[in-house]
C-alpha cells in the first residue's frame, strides 16, 4: 500500500509521531472537551486517523524503535520519585487503601477472565496488560506490551477501552464524595475542609484543565535534562545487561528468566534501588517526569498505527466489558475496605484513581477537589504502583492462563 511518508522516511515518520504528541498534549491542556476524551486517546486516534488516510505506513522501523528503545527510557523516566522510603514514610493510610485497591485490580481481572475471556485473544496477556495498568497506570501497559508482545491490535483496542472506561470510572469517583447517600456511610474530613473555605474561586473556576494544572510550568536547566537522560539511560542500560546475563545462567529455572530475565521487570528494580538510595540527588533532578510523558505520548501515537477500526469495531464490546468489570470490582473492593477499615471516602476513591490512572491522574483529581493534604500521598502511592505493576500484571497473567 502506498502512502504519503514511506517507511524509510524516518525523519517524516519521526515528525508525525512529535506532532502527533504535540496536538494531544495541547489539546488536553486546553479544552475541556479534550481534557475529558484525554490525550491519550487523541494520541492513538491520531495514529490511526495517518494509517487509515494513508500517510503513514501500518509498518516502519521507526515505530520498532519506538517500542524497542523509547518504552523503556519512559519507565525509567517516570520512576524518578520511586524512593521506597519516602512512599513509606509520607504515604501514610494512602499506602494501605492503596494496595487494598490493587487487590480490587486482581480480583477483578480474574472475574473478567471468566465472564469475557472467549471473546478475547491472548486473554491471558490482555489481563496481564489490564492488572499492571489498573495498579500502576498506562506506564504499566506500556511495559508489558512490549515485554509480552501480545496482537499489536489488542493493545490498541485495550487502550481505547481502557481510556473510556477510566473516563466514566473518573467521574464516578469525583462524584461520589457529594452524594448524600456515601457522606452518612464514609467519613469526609477533607470535604468538610473545603465546603468551609468555600469563598473564592477554585481551580476549575480559573477555567483550567487538570492536565494544565497538575502539569504547570517550572524551572528546568538544561542540566537536568541532560542528567535526567543520562541516569535513565545509565538504568535502561544496567537493566539490559542484568536481564542478559539472567537468561545465560545455564539451567535457571523458567520462572527466574520470565522474571529476572525480563528487562521491563528488572528495571523498576533498578530504578527504585537508586531512587531509594540516592533520594536527594534524583529528586533535584527536574524535567525527568516530562520528558517520559512525552516519550510515552509518542508511543500512544504508534499504537494507534496497526489498530484497525474494523477490529476495534468487532472487539470493542468484550474489550470495554473486559476492562469495564476491572475497574467496577476495584471500585467496589476500595469502596468495602475503606467502610470496614474506617478510611474516609476521600481517601478510597483518590486510592482507586491511582490505581487506575497513575499519579498524575490521582494528583490531578487531589488538586481539583482542594484535598491539598491528599496530593503528595496521591503522588506517591501512584509511583509505588509504577513499581509493582509489572510484577503484580505478570503473575496474574500467569495465574489467569490456567483458568
Amino acid at each position: 500500500m502506498t502512502t504519503l511518508l514511506a517507511p524509510t522516511d524516518t525523519f517524516g515518520l519521526w515528525a508525525f509521531l512529535a506532532l502527533g504528541a504535540a496536538v494531544a498534549i495541547g489539546l488536553e491542556q486546553r479544552y475541556r472537551w479534550a481534557a475529558a476524551v484525554t490525550g491519550v486517546l487523541l494520541a492513538l486516534f491520531w495514529g490511526m486517523l495517518g494509517v487509515n488516510l494513508r500517510i503513514v505506513p501500518a509498518d516502519s522501523d521507526v515505530w520498532d524503535a519506538v517500542w524497542s528503545h523509547l518504552v523503556p527510557l519512559a519507565i525509567a523516566l517516570l520512576l524518578f520519585d520511586a524512593d521506597l522510603r519516602r512512599i513509606w514514610r509520607e504515604s501514610g493510610r494512602m499506602f494501605w487503601i492503596f494496595n487494598l485497591s490493587a487487590l480490587g485490580t486482581c480480583l477483578g481481572s480474574v472475574l473478567a477472565v471468566l465472564v469475557v475471556g472467549s471473546g478475547i485473544p491472548d486473554v491471558a496477556a490482555a489481563a496481564a496488560l489490564m492488572t499492571g495498568t489498573y495498579i500502576g497506570g498506562t506506564v504499566n501497559l506500556v511495559a508489558l506490551s512490549a515485554a509480552l508482545s501480545p496482537p499489536k491490535e489488542l493493545v490498541g483496542g485495550l487502550l481505547v477501552a481502557d481510556n473510556v472506561t477510566m473516563a466514566l470510572a473518573f467521574g464516578l469517583l469525583v462524584a461520589l464524595p457529594g452524594l448524600a447517600f456515601v457522606r452518612r456511610r464514609f467519613a469526609h474530613p477533607f470535604e468538610d475542609a473545603v465546603d468551609a473555605a468555600a469563598s473564592g474561586a477554585s481551580v476549575s473556576a480559573e477555567g483550567r484543565t487538570r492536565a494544565a494544572t497538575f502539569w504547570k510550568p517550572k524551572e528546568i536547566s538544561l542540566a537536568d535534562l541532560a542528567t535526567a537522560l543520562a541516569v535513565a539511560l545509565g538504568a535502561v542500560a544496567i537493566s539490559v545487561a542484568i536481564a542478559d546475563a539472567v537468561r545465560a545462567i545455564p539451567g535457571a529455572p523458567e520462572l527466574v528468566r520470565q522474571t529476572l530475565g525480563q528487562k521491563y521487570l528488572v528495571l523498576p528494580l533498578v530504578m527504585a534501588g537508586l531512587a531509594t538510595v540516592f533520594p536527594a540527588r534524583l529528586a533535584a533532578i527536574r524535567g525527568a517526569h516530562e520528558l517520559g510523558t512525552l516519550v510515552m505520548y509518542l508511543f500512544f501515537v504508534v499504537v494507534g498505527v496497526p489498530a484497525s477500526a474494523a477490529a476495534l469495531l468487532q472487539r470493542g464490546p468484550a474489550l470495554f466489558l473486559f476492562t469495564g468489570i476491572i475497574a467496577a470490582v476495584n471500585v467496589a473492593v476500595t469502596l468495602g475496605a475503606a467502610r470496614l477499615f474506617r478510611f474516609s471516602i476521600e481517601e478510597a476513591v483518590l486510592a482507586s484513581n491511582a490505581t487506575l490512572g497513575g499519579p498524575t491522574t490521582a494528583a490531578g483529581m487531589a488538586v481539583a477537589k482542594g484535598w491539598d493534604g491528599l496530593v503528595l500521598p496521591g503522588i506517591l502511592v501512584g509511583v509505588w504502583g509504577y513499581a509493582i505493576g509489572n510484577w503484580v500484571g505478570l503473575l496474574v497473567g500467569r495465574l489467569v492462563a490456567h483458568l
